[in-house]
């Protein structure tokens, strides 16, 4: 059946031990909210775990577990953690206020509450709440999508992990921040999207492309940058930029464009060293794996004209971190479907 307009409303949960106040915020809130309530600290605690609310108020002064107490094991454990709690208290005492945020909390809302502080805050944070999951929702769609093109190749969702792994790296090493070399690592599965429009007696052909077959498999750069199109988000601009440019090379033979040097988007250019090298280094139903000593002479001979030639002397002061990479996911580990980076 259908759930009803109060099942799909937020669920907050509410922690005090005076009646009273679980009452007031009742009434400030019960209109737009889901709630529930705990007068102490175990039971919030078991309520969390078992109903997993979106945002949760906790008085701190409360006996047996205080709030503070409370706080510290939700953020303590991984299936809590990430849910926002507003300390509600009539302590305004800096210190309480410094402990309370170190602790994990994201608010403070002082007693006696305001009704219009109180949905504001709650509303705000659970704006917070919903933009995360939003960004976790349209990651974890980069991320599956990058798997479906799998399905089109010789590939293995291993290749897609550690490619985009050493894709990091070698950003971070190029300087980019954290945040961006985490965002490459979010976007590089996608580099292949396109082969889902190769016909599929091009892409698993076991023997050599005709040339007329290589003009095909050569569009495949274009039609991902078609799938996944033109968007404000940046890191769907970031994976148009690797699917569309992950196959030009720094002089300028590659393909769809014959782009050439820094004309290619440096996310791209960071994609076809860590496509290449995994694609080597990996044994596939055409092929045995090549050694790493083989590929990285592939990657060396290949500077300045394959690829560009300030990364590739990065990627390999990197081999350490590289390799530990290499080894965490080699070929034979057990697949893990729900964890795809």
């Amino acid at each position: 059946m259908p759930r009803s307009d109060r099942e799909l409303r937020p669920a907050i949960l509410i922690v005090d031990d005076e009646p009273t106040n679980l009452q007031v915020l009742r009434q400030i809130l019960q209109d737009d909210y889901r709630l529930m309530f705990a007068r102490d600290g175990q039971k919030a605690l078991e309520l969390t775990r078992s109903e997993h609310p979106q945002l949760i108020l906790l008085d701190v002064m409360m006996p047996g577990l205080t709030g503070h107490d409370t706080c510290r094991v939700l953020k303590s454990d991984p299936g809590t953690a990430s849910i926002p709690v507003i300390f509600v208290t009539a302590l305004s005492d800096p210190a309480d206020e410094a402990l309370g945020f170190e602790l994990g909390a994201v608010d403070y809302i002082s007693k006696p509450v305001s009704p219009p502080i109180v949905k504001a805050r709650v509303r705000n944070h659970l704006s917070l709440v919903r933009m995360d999951e939003l960004l976790e929702t349209r990651l974890q769609i980069i991320q599956r999508l990058g798997r479906a093109a799998e399905f089109k190749d010789n590939e293995t969702g291993l290749h897609v992990l550690r490619m985009s792994h050493y894709s990091r790296v070698l950003a971070r090493a190029a300087g980019w921040s954290d945040a961006a070399a985490d965002d490459l690592l979010a976007a590089a599965p996608m580099h292949d999207i396109g082969k889902i429009g190769v016909p599929d007696h091009i892409m698993l052909k076991p023997g050599p492309l005709t040339p007329e077959e290589w003009v095909v498999m050569k569009r495949h750069p274009q039609i991902g940058a078609e799938i996944i199109g033109e968007h404000h988000s940046s890191l769907l601009r970031l994976a148009r930029h690797i699917a569309l440019g992950h196959h030009e090379k720094w002089d300028g033979t590659g393909y769809p464009h014959g782009l050439a040097g820094e004309a290619i988007p440096l996310e791209a250019r960071i994609v076809a060293i860590a496509d290449v090298f995994d694609a080597l280094t990996t044994a596939r139903p055409y092929k045995k794996a090549w050694t790493v000593e083989a590929a990285i002479e592939v990657l060396q001979d290949g500077a300045g004209k394959h690829f560009d030639p300030v990364l590739v002397p990065l990627f390999i002061d990197c081999l350490p971190e590289i390799l530990a990479i290499r080894e965490r996911w080699k070929e034979d580990t057990p697949p893990d479907p729900a964890v795809l980076i």
